[in-house]
């Protein structure tokens, strides 16, 4: 499977694109926003580099791709006007895309709190509200979709085990982007997840036994 990662320069991007470069399985398109990144997506292992910037087309992306991972993201501390333009609009258009190039597979990366943006602390509730938005727009879609809202996000080395469910009873704690990103990856190809919107922590169940179970 070909599959294009948009935001790949990103934290857990810079993650998909090394696991999906060492695949028997897919090959990754790396998009990235600046030629100042190309050397880092080498190192990472991408298959291909594709510049293209989410403040403006980036259809050109998705030529010869099967599949698509959106995990750009503008963060929850920015201002609102990136976030509309970022986790909102540019994630909207996204999905609009793969549906005109008939790119069948989309996971979004999205965040614990974009089921209930209205339940979110107040500083945060405009950037759940836009990333619900595009989860939104994903689901209304005709694309097989997996949607992964990952809870507190750390830099901790992966530790390959995962809790994972529709609803998490327990939303406290965090997981690594680098699980997150082995999450993601893994989906692509366990048909448990297709058509899917789960949160997930840290846990004692491995990734792919989680992501089989998810209830």
């Amino acid at each position: 499977m070909r599959v294009l990662v948009i935001g790949a320069n990103g934290q857990i991007g810079r993650h998909m694109v090394k696991m999906l470069g060492l695949s028997t399985e897919h090959e990754v398109k790396a998009m990235i926003r600046s030629e100042e990144q190309r050397s880092t997506m080498e190192d990472l292992g991408a298959h291909e580099i594709v510049i293209g910037d989410l403040e403006k087309d980036f259809s050109h992306a998705y030529e010869g791709v099967d599949a698509v991972i959106f995990t750009a993201g503008s963060g929850g501390h920015t201002s609102q006007e990136q976030t509309e333009v970022i986790d909102r609009s540019a994630a909207i258009k996204s999905v609009e895309e793969a549906e005109k190039h008939g790119v069948a597979r989309f996971i979004m990366i999205s965040a614990i709190g974009a089921g209930h943006p209205e339940e979110t602390p107040e500083g945060i509730r405009h950037y759940m509200k836009a990333k619900g938005a595009a989860d939104d727009a994903l689901l209304n879609s005709r694309l097989n979709y997996t949607i992964l809202r990952p809870g507190s996000l750390s830099n901790d080395a992966g530790k390959g085990t995962i809790t994972a469910a529709k609803e998490l009873s327990d939303r406290s704690g965090e997981i690594p982007r680098e699980d997150v990103a082995s999450a993601a990856v893994n989906s692509l190809t366990i048909e448990e997840t297709n058509h899917q919107v789960f949160e997930l922590l840290s846990g004692d169940t491995s990734i792919g036994t989680a992501l089989k179970n998810i209830k």
